[in-house]
């Protein structure tokens, strides 16, 4: 019998990328808009497989639930898993997600607004669409020869690694499993977290969010950084104290932050909010900081990662329902 796969929180270009790589397999999927929590949970019910994104809920009480409507499956069709009750989940049914999408797609995203923030290119275009070509409050400075610090040192982090190399610009990273052999290769430094605070013009963030990385960016840690720093985050929200980070903008603590991914993002992301006010007011202060950029979580967004996305994940899907292994299992 086909797989039926409940399939939460589906933009039409998840339906494109899905119906065009589950050609041919054995399954059938059941589109829903709305987002998996208490009050969805119930569209899964007859399913075996509910295929989730990085703003469903899968708590204990969801997953009690989606257990008790036949669910055999969690398959994330993302890297991360800190929306799941990895505890409530055990013994009831394992989980999948897709480990590599494309690391590359949020590397250059993460340059992206590197660049952005820096050569104040936003800024720019805003105002010579108005026919202002005035140069005041538009410089830069030079990357090369400057320091980026990279928090964690998996495959996102490394290609960012390679890229910023490549701009001349001095790395430190921070992981507690450093993978010192790659860091040696393209000469970029292993320290502590204290040392690339108080090293990096640039710090940006490609760790997992866990209870000891949440809020590792917070008033103390800024505190330990060079004036003026720049803040990247293509990461997790809840990397960052929004509070805290407001205060170093506040003070120039933080001379400018880039931000795709926001700590209360999942009542705002992936929406058109455009004719609603926005009723955060720390997402509201940012928005209108003329130092920062809000992106709408879209470093992943590429053609070449959303195949990635749908093959992976109905690869782990396949695999589970003939019994294989499963490699993307997250323990």
């Amino acid at each position: 019998m086909a797989v039926k796969i409940a399939f939460f929180d589906t933009k039409s270009y998840d339906r494109e990328s899905f119906d065009k790589e589950s050609q041919g397999l054995d399954c059938e999927i059941h589109y829903y808009k709305d987002r998996l929590s208490v009050r969805t949970a119930q569209l899964a019910q007859g399913k075996d497989v509910v295929c989730v994104f990085v703003n469903d809920e899968c708590d204990a009480r969801v997953i009690g639930m989606l257990a008790d409507y036949g669910v055999r499956l969690i398959a994330l069709r993302c890297a991360g898993f800190n929306n799941v009750d990895m505890a409530a989940a055990k013994g009831k049914m394992p989980v999948v997600r897709v480990p590599a999408y494309s690391p590359h797609a949020v590397a250059e995203y993460a340059v992206t607004l590197m660049l952005s923030l820096n050569r104040k290119v936003y800024r720019s275009v805003s105002r010579t669409r108005e026919g202002n070509f005035k140069l005041q409050g538009l410089m830069g400075f030079d990357m090369y020869g400057k320091t980026a610090g990279i928090i964690g040192l998996g495959k996102i982090a490394k290609e960012l690694v390679k890229i910023l190399r490549g701009f001349g610009m001095d790395v430190v990273v921070y992981d507690p499993y450093p993978d010192t052999a790659f860091a040696k290769e393209h000469e970029a430094r292993v320290v502590t977290l204290d040392e690339l605070y108080a090293q990096s013009d640039i710090i940006s963030l490609h760790c997992p969010l866990t209870d000891d990385t949440k809020f590792i960016i917070n008033k103390d840690s800024i505190a330990k950084m060079k004036p003026g720093v720049m803040i990247v985050n293509t990461g997790r929200g809840k990397l960052i104290h929004t509070e805290d980070l407001i205060d170093g903008l506040r003070t120039g603590r933080v001379g400018s932050a880039g931000l795709d991914v926001y700590e209360e993002e999942q009542n705002f992301f992936y929406e058109d909010r455009s004719d609603k006010m926005i009723d955060d007011d720390k997402l509201a202060l940012l928005l209108m900081m003329p130092n920062v950029i809000v992106t709408s979580h879209q470093a992943f967004f590429t053609r070449e990662a959303m195949h990635n996305i749908a093959t992976t994940t109905l690869q782990n899907i396949a695999d589970w329902a003939a019994g294989r292994e499963l490699k993307n299992e997250v323990k």
